[in-house]
């Protein structure tokens, strides 16, 4: 789904949502990731000379041998030079791009695993923030209305569980205790 709103009631929920979002990207990472590999495997014989067949396979090699973040950076250097629009092996036909080539699909699969990639940086930040808001003990009479655009958690909203007042929802309690000493000097 692209857009929507979830209600949460922990943020321990929120956080299981989101690991659970993390692992089915990371699957589908490795998944486009091995499909690219076994592509450019099986056209090696056929292009191995040809200029996309090495930058891809170069490309192929660096997802391998990175990190994840470190392909995404990678990736987006390869889709930032030149627009897949602008290569001879796409056909325009109304608002869709048509390829029938290796390179087409090639260059697809590095499309979305770039994106995906994007996308588990933003859910990691978003979690480590989640996480940054369990360990300061934000409220735990209330619930979380979570905006996600694009599967990714962009705003939180706070608010208190039904049956509680609002004033007691987000009180802030803390004590403070004085010296004598100090009492001492101020009535004179």
């Amino acid at each position: 789904m692209g857009t929507e709103i979830r209600t949460f009631t922990t943020l321990k929920d929120l956080g299981e949502h989101l690991t659970d979002q993390l692992d089915q990207y990371t699957m589908l990472f490795e998944d486009y990731s091995e499909w690219l590999g076994s592509l450019l495997r099986s056209c090696e014989e056929t292009h191995k000379n040809e200029e996309w067949y090495q930058k891809s396979a170069a490309l192929q090699k660096n997802l391998r041998g990175t990190s994840k973040k470190a392909a995404g950076k990678n990736a987006g250097k390869k889709g930032g030079k030149g627009k897949k629009t602008a290569s001879p092996v796409w056909i325009q036909s109304g608002d869709v791009m048509l390829s029938s080539t290796e390179q087409g699909q090639a260059e697809i699969l590095f499309d979305a695993i770039e994106k995906i990639n994007e996308k588990v940086q933003d859910m990691e930040k978003f979690k480590a923030t989640v996480q940054q808001l369990e360990r300061i003990g934000l409220g735990k009479d209330v619930t979380y209305v979570v905006y996600i655009e694009d599967d990714i958690p962009r705003k939180i909203v706070v608010r208190a569980k039904s049956g509680l007042p609002k004033d007691e929802a987000f009180k802030f309690a803390t004590e403070l205790s004085v010296s004598a000493f100090y009492n001492d000097f101020s009535g004179k």
